[in-house]
């Protein structure tokens, strides 16, 4: 685990895991997926969700999304959304401090072994970062998941 006061020491923050409390649950986030899959022991092929810093990210990054749609997304608390096979969510006002302000995106999955519930030494042992507020990390409800296509959206 790395301590640092400044935000300009971290190289390469693109490479590095992150643990820290989201919106919904405690997660680990990162560019990197393989680093998560290691992490996770997951199968490569499960994507992870990708997290968005605002929409104009996602339009530009993202897949396209169906324009009856897009108001119900800016809009969106606490959710994610799968178009064409695509997992993602907007989480413009997140807790994650300054370390992703100059990322436009970044994975991100739950803190925990595979099927397993939150443990916080195993996660402290796969972090390189861990960002922590005052209530600390704790394991809360995940975000709904909503698929969209051209007509419908569904839970």
């Amino acid at each position: 685990m790395d301590k640092f006061n400044c935000t300009s020491r971290l190289s390469r923050i693109s490479e590095k895991v992150v643990l820290c409390q989201s919106d919904t649950t405690v997660g680990f986030s990162s560019q990197n997926a393989k680093k998560l899959q290691e992490i996770k022991n997951r199968k490569p092929s499960k994507s992870f969700i990708k997290i968005f810093k605002d929409l104009k990210k996602l339009n530009k990054l993202g897949p396209r999304i169906p324009e009856k749609f897009k108001n119900s997304l800016r809009r969106a608390n606490k959710s994610s959304f799968i178009v064409k096979n695509i997992a993602f969510r907007i989480a413009n006002n997140s807790i994650n401090s300054q370390i992703f302000r100059d990322i436009s995106w970044h994975y991100s999955t739950s803190a925990n072994e595979t099927g397993k519930n939150f443990n916080r030494e195993f996660c402290e042992e796969k972090a390189d970062i861990i960002i922590e507020n005052k209530d600390g990390l704790r394991e809360l409800s995940s975000s709904s998941l909503f698929k969209i296509n051209q007509i419908k959206r569904k839970k």
